[in-house]
């Protein structure tokens, strides 16, 4: 018998340490290659570690909530008679990984009735992959209520073609809403979200007729924490509370001090008219083109963001002691607020995705963040950053750039005020953009081209057809 140990691997660029979060086996367990064995924080991310062994464990090393450097042993595994050890795991090439929104673009909503699979055609159970919130695994489910109110939408499992069948044993029942037709939702559900703060409109119902069940209401509510306080907790028992900085946290004070104390920050801001991209917002949320997507004024700012780089390259650049690096492409980064804190997952080669493609980035590229699931390949070579602070009910901002970038922009809250229309004043949605840039690399006037280049987007988002 053949005992292994597996030392803690560099799962991100440049990793020193990384905190044991939870052991998912224990002393004694049995394990198979590829098995989750152990979950780590790292600087940037949550990330679950895959054993290279198979066998039995014989000790856990390292201690629940210890922060150990790469290399260090973090558990023994006894391999069986008869069995080798493998290498541990090579360091992952995260330039070789899927950029974020890669999964989804099979994802489609069928036009046709949905079906019930019979019982009869149901294959065996399979286990599948963690899937994201609000898609699940899904088949043709069928609506007692199809022929009253039309029929509900039906989504393919991710990956899957959309006639592909899915075992009934496993189908996670996802129902898309319909524009126009009413949520079904029994009333204790009803006073459920209304105690929650919840509009049943934007939740995505998994019950057997398409009806919002109690898990989809406080799930997201679960996730509506993250932006708003949906509640008001006790005091604490004790008078003062010490956290340790580490692990993210200790990351992001690192990054914000290096950026603020580095390069010198300029800030640009207007006001503008942007009820016209609330109409084209809308507008999306009702077309077949983009059934089962979220559609929101982010994805507008996000084409904007893309459409005016192309115009001031500049902004979308690198500074070095030695060189500014101009890049023709754009990893669009958008700060996401986590549980855990602030992170940037970015959006590679955004400049060649549709509007649609884009749109399925954006959401899995949230929910993934609010999972805790970002990886640190989605972090890296960002070039330009959006954060939304209009979702915290912000007007405007003076974000610190994200290292590495010269470029910013906050997009602030979108809502009714007066406006001066043809010289009468009427009420209009109006947001505030606000930007910051690296002023070592961006002059002012293009600074100044660039946010008035999203001005123009966001009051007519029909140049981005030009």
């Amino acid at each position: 018998m053949t005992t292994s140990q597996f030392h803690l691997p560099d799962v991100g660029e440049g990793l020193t340490e990384a905190e044991i979060v939870s052991w998912k086996v224990a002393a004694g367990d049995t394990i198979e290659i590829n098995q989750v064995i152990v979950e780590i924080e790292t600087a940037k991310s949550l990330v679950e570690l895959p054993s290279p062994f198979a066998g039995t464990v014989e000790g856990i090393l390292v201690a629940e909530g210890a922060t150990v450097d790469v290399g260090t042993p973090i558990i023994s595994v006894a391999a069986t008679d008869g069995q080798e050890a493998p290498p541990p795991p090579e360091p992952v090439d995260h330039h070789k990984l899927p950029a974020p929104g890669a999964d989804l673009t099979a994802v489609r909503t069928l036009a046709s009735t949905a079906e019930q699979v019979s019982a009869a055609e149901a294959e065996p159970e399979e286990t599948s992959g963690a899937v994201l919130v609000g898609y699940g695994i899904k088949g043709q489910v069928s609506s007692r209520r199809t022929g009253r109110m039309g029929a509900r939408a039906s989504i393919p499992a991710i990956g899957e073609a959309p006639d592909a069948k899915v075992p009934t044993q496993r189908l996670a029942r996802i129902h898309q809403p319909i524009p126009g037709v009413p949520v079904i939702a029994k009333p204790p559900i009803r006073k459920l979200a209304k105690d929650l703060g919840v509009d049943l409109n934007e939740v995505t119902p998994t019950g057997l007729i398409g009806d919002i069940t109690r898990d989809d209401v406080i799930r997201h509510a679960d996730q509506a924490k993250v932006f708003h306080n949906i509640e008001t907790p006790q005091w604490a028992p004790v008078r003062e509370e010490r956290i340790p900085v580490k692990g993210m946290r200790k990351q992001i004070a690192k990054a914000m001090v290096a950026s603020a104390f580095t390069a010198p920050h300029v800030s640009l801001f207007v006001d503008v008219d942007a009820s016209r991209t609330m109409e084209y917002v809308k507008r999306l949320k009702t077309s077949a083109d983009f059934a089962g997507v979220k559609v929101s004024p982010l994805l507008i700012m996000a084409k904007a963001v893309i459409w005016a780089v192309q115009r001031n390259p500049m902004v979308n650049s690198a500074f070095t002691e030695k060189e500014i690096v101009v890049r023709n492409y754009v990893n669009l980064g958008i700060a996401a607020a986590t549980p855990r804190g602030l992170i940037v997952p970015n959006i590679k080669d955004a400049q060649d995705m549709s509007m649609r493609t884009l749109a399925e980035s954006l959401e899995q590229l949230t929910l993934t963040a609010r999972e805790g699931r970002t990886s640190p390949a989605d972090m890296a070579d960002g070039t330009i950053t959006i954060t939304n602070i209009g979702v915290f009910g912000m007007d405007t901002g003076t974000p610190i750039l994200n290292p590495g970038e010269v470029g910013i922009i906050a997009l602030g809250t979108i809502k009714q005020k007066p406006w001066v229309v043809d010289g009468e004043v009427r009420a209009r949605f109006v947001t505030t953009v606000g930007a910051s840039f690296d002023h070592r690399v961006v002059d002012g006037d293009v600074a100044s081209r660039f946010v008035a280049d999203l001005a123009s987007i966001l009051e007519e988002p029909a140049l981005l057809l030009d």
